[in-house]
Formats: structure tokens, C-alpha cells, sequence
């Protein structure tokens, strides 16, 4: 009876191997399908999944100017003496502006008075709006532009204006325009309106004048001429304001 006994020990002792192995096995294989079977080759490849591209932003224009002179100090006073003989106030009125650096404007007045031979007014004003490049806006340059084509309309469809000549002009700025009309008030006004663009800025000046009690009739081409040339120290200004 022990003998029987020790002898199923060992017969279930040897029966047990195989199983212990079989059990072995399917942990080595499960272990090495991880790092090269199937499923680990499909985490690998989720792992591997590129972010999405980021778009470049757009580069904005660099403006050429980046502020504006004082307003009434854009024309020397000597050529604010020749324009404007007795000047109401020879250091001119500057228009309010929340902002200097985009948007100024300022204009002097002066009644010449020569006894019997009557008197002469003339009225000037220098203005100058200044663009910058803007995402959704546009280049300062091309906003200036269409600045300068709406300045030169509305010169030429002003109030009451007659005659009107419009004419481009050479060697102001990057482009330039006269309008020359005639409005009658209580005596005739000659109104003389030169419009520049200097890259990203524009400039409007005006100029006009009128003859009372017997004085005679302003000379238009004298003062479209006056015009021009106070327009280019107009564009000199704003280059030099920018001056580093």
C-alpha cells in the first residue's frame, strides 16, 4: 500500500511538467509579440502621427514714414510770408487731431489791405493724413493710394466750384494732381488745391485768393505756382521728420 502510494506521487509529479511548461511557452510568446507581433507594431505606428502644419503669418510692408511734422511747421515762415502777405497769425491754426502722428492740419490767413487800390486776401492749408500697413487692410502705401484718388475726386467735385482743370503733376512726391477752379461768395475766390502722395502719406494743400474794392483779380497761374512749390517743401517736411 505505500508503495502504490509513492508511486502516484511521482506519476502526478511528471504529469505536472508538461503543463508547467506549456504555461511557460505562452508567457514567452505573449511577451515577445509585444515588441514585434502585430499589436505592438499598431502602437508604434498611433505613436507616429505627425501634428498638423502651422500657416506662416504674412509678412506687413515696412511704411516709409512712421510720423508728420508739426502741422504749423510743415512750410517756413518765409514762405508763409510770401503766400500770405499780413497773416492773421504767422504761426498758423492747427486743427485738432487725436492722433499728430496719422492725421494733421493747419492754415493760416491774411487780408492784404493797400488803401485805394483795394485789398487782397489769400487763405492756405497744409493737410496730411498718414497711412500704416494693416493685416486686413492692406500695404500703407496702397491705402495712401486710394486716399490720394479720393483727395483728387473731391477737390474736383468741391461746392460751388466752376471751371474745374485737373491736371497730373511731375516731380511732387510719387504722384501728384492740381485742381484749379473758381468759386463765386461775395466776390470771386481762386481756388488752387494741389493733392501728393510720398509713399505713405498724403498730402492736400490749398490755396486760394480773392480781390476786393477795386484791387485787381489774383493771378491764377501765380498762384497755382506758389502752390506747387509750397507742396514740395510740404513732401521735403515729412522726409525730414522721418530722419533718423
Amino acid at each position: 500500500m505505500h508503495r502504490s502510494a509513492s508511486r502516484l506521487t511521482r506519476l502526478i509529479a511528471c504529469a505536472a511538467v508538461p503543463v508547467i511548461l506549456a504555461v511557460s511557452g505562452c508567457s514567452s510568446d505573449s511577451d515577445s509579440g509585444t515588441g514585434s507581433g502585430a499589436d505592438g507594431g499598431s502602437k508604434s505606428d498611433g505613436g507616429s502621427a505627425s501634428a498638423p502644419t502651422a500657416k506662416p503669418t504674412p509678412t506687413l510692408e515696412k511704411v516709409a514714414f512712421a510720423k508728420l511734422p508739426e502741422p504749423c511747421k510743415t512750410l517756413a515762415a518765409k514762405t508763409i510770408g510770401a503766400l500770405v502777405p499780413e497773416a492773421k497769425d504767422a504761426d498758423g491754426t492747427a486743427a485738432k487731431s487725436n492722433d499728430l502722428s496719422s492725421r494733421a492740419t493747419c492754415s493760416w490767413n491774411g487780408l492784404d489791405e493797400d488803401g485805394l487800390k483795394g485789398s487782397s486776401y489769400r487763405w492756405l492749408a497744409v493737410s496730411m493724413a498718414r497711412y500704416d500697413s494693416h493685416e486686413s487692410l492692406g500695404g500703407g502705401n496702397k491705402r495712401a493710394a486710394e486716399q490720394y484718388a479720393k483727395q483728387v475726386e473731391a477737390a474736383k467735385t468741391a461746392e460751388g466750384a466752376t471751371g474745374v482743370q485737373a491736371q497730373p503733376a511731375s516731380g511732387i512726391g510719387d504722384e501728384a494732381t492740381t485742381v484749379v477752379s473758381r468759386a463765386k461768395k461775395q466776390v470771386d475766390f481762386f481756388n488752387q488745391t494741389v493733392v501728393v502722395r510720398t509713399e505713405n502719406v498724403v498730402i492736400t494743400l490749398d490755396y486760394n485768393g480773392a480781390s476786393y474794392e477795386g484791387q485787381k483779380a489774383p493771378d491764377t497761374a501765380k498762384l497755382l505756382q506758389d502752390a506747387v512749390a509750397a507742396a514740395k517743401e510740404a513732401v521735403a517736411s515729412v522726409a525730414g521728420a522721418n530722419k533718423q
